[in-house]
């Protein structure tokens, strides 16, 4: 089975938008993993505009299933996943204005910087994955970067799917057969949601995790939180 993992961004921006503690993040966490998630992800930026870093450091100690943290990799950040020490580091390459994340490392490019961010945190026993587009020739350059696994960029999937599903989920079957064959780990994230992740699942060989945030969070207001999470782990199966 896919594992979900739940990305509880959109819980702190609901926070932050009034102020106080309401919804609580740490009960958010808490809740998705008793509830059936298998992680939670969260994705702290500098502004701190949804996750705090200080959500970060009081929610690892409180939760026993996975804990992903993504983002991009300044100092500030290496410098937290080094304290909290996470199972799953899954680094994007987003600058700190951006809205959302929108793209793909190039591998080829940032080869060398990435393999040094990823030796960082393998010397603490850091799970690492790159957030990565279908194109096999940076799946095959991912390899060199010593990452353990990739997170396929779903948004064009999404996009694309109520269209012709087929076509949108080609490219996807193909990065995923190249990351198979180089022998890394693969998850994936972005945009999936309850019309179009039973279909990607079940198209995409060696699918280890989804991490799902805005649609499911949106989901819940409608379905309560736990009710979401099962219909979303239903999908998966």
């Amino acid at each position: 089975m896919t594992r979900l993992s739940v990305n509880i961004n959109k819980i702190a921006t609901l926070r932050n938008a009034r102020g106080g503690n309401i919804p609580s993040v740490l009960d958010a966490a808490i809740n998705c993993e008793r509830f059936g998630a298998q992680g939670v992800t969260v994705h702290p930026r500098p502004d701190e505009r949804h996750i705090r870093y200080q959500d970060v450091y009081d929610i690892r100690p409180i939760i026993k299933t996975e804990f992903n943290i993504e983002g991009y990799p300044s100092q500030s950040f290496i410098d937290l996943v080094l304290k909290v020490l996470p199972h799953q580091v899954t680094l994007v390459p987003d600058p700190p204005d951006a809205l959302t994340s929108n793209a793909g490392w190039d591998t080829i490019k940032n080869k060398k910087y990435l393999k040094n961010i990823i030796d960082i945190f393998h010397s603490k026993n850091i799970r690492t994955s790159i957030f990565i587009e279908t194109d096999p020739e940076l799946i095959k350059n991912a390899v060199e970067t010593g990452t353990d696994r990739i997170e396929l960029y779903t948004e064009p999937y999404a996009a694309n799917f109520s269209t012709n599903k087929e076509q949108a989920i080609t490219p996807f079957i193909k990065a995923a057969e190249t990351a198979n064959k180089a022998g890394l780990g693969l998850n994936a994230g972005h945009d999936l949601n309850l019309d179009n992740l039973k279909y990607f699942k079940q198209n995409i060989p060696g699918l280890l995790e989804v991490s799902i945030g805005h649609a499911l969070i949106a989901d819940s207001i409608y379905f309560g939180l736990e009710n979401t999470i099962q219909m979303y782990l239903r999908e998966l199966k």
